[in-house]
């Protein structure tokens, strides 16, 4: 039996949901279901048919983001040169998982790590697709692993808020990028 399609209205009531949630735990994590929904201009009931609990809610933001990011890499790459691009994608990337680590407890239970878990894959090979640009342009040498370079990223959301704290990511992904081969 051929699964039920979900309705353009209610595809449009979830995209819209993500959207201002997404916006809405930017300015306070602790935004309210019920506020999300005002903002977004649907009934707590059409939130909670879509997103049954506040994690799952967050959880849906998550990952909507991370596929965003994803998707980035190829127009990232045709409108920068590609060191350029790894370092946009990466701030882009630290400030997700800053946002995620805001979240902090909400986001701790068995099922948001899976999800967590499910996202590292595609992140390391948008890390990888970048890499593999910056050797092609010769900015770089092969042999960097993406998870090594993942690793190393994840400095760059525990630094504190601020203009402080980017100027200390932009330090430490300058690090990063110096750290990745020599070309040949």
């Amino acid at each position: 039996m051929p699964e039920p399609t979900t309705r353009a209205d209610a595809q449009r009531n979830r995209a819209r949901i993500l959207e201002v949630a997404a916006q809405a735990f930017r300015e306070d994590a602790d935004a309210s279901l019920n506020q999300i929904a005002k903002r977004a201009g649907v009934g707590a009931g059409t939130l909670y048919r879509h997103f049954p609990t506040r994690e799952a809610l967050l959880l849906g933001v998550y990952k909507e983001e991370i596929d965003a990011l994803d998707g980035s890499v190829g127009p990232l790459l045709t409108e920068q040169e590609p060191l350029e691009a790894f370092r946009t994608w990466a701030r882009d990337l630290a400030e997700l998982v800053r946002i995620k680590h805001g979240l902090g407890d909400a986001l701790a239970t068995p099922a948001a790590q899976a999800v967590i878990d499910a996202t590292y894959a595609p992140v390391t090979a948008a890390i990888q697709h970048l890499l593999d640009a910056a050797v092609a342009h010769g900015d770089i040498g092969p042999g960097a692993d993406a998870g090594d370079v993942l690793l190393l990223l994840s400095a760059l959301w525990r630094v504190p808020a601020g203009e402080a704290g980017l100027t200390q990511a932009d330090r430490i992904l300058e690090m990063v990028v110096g750290s990745l081969p020599a070309p040949a």
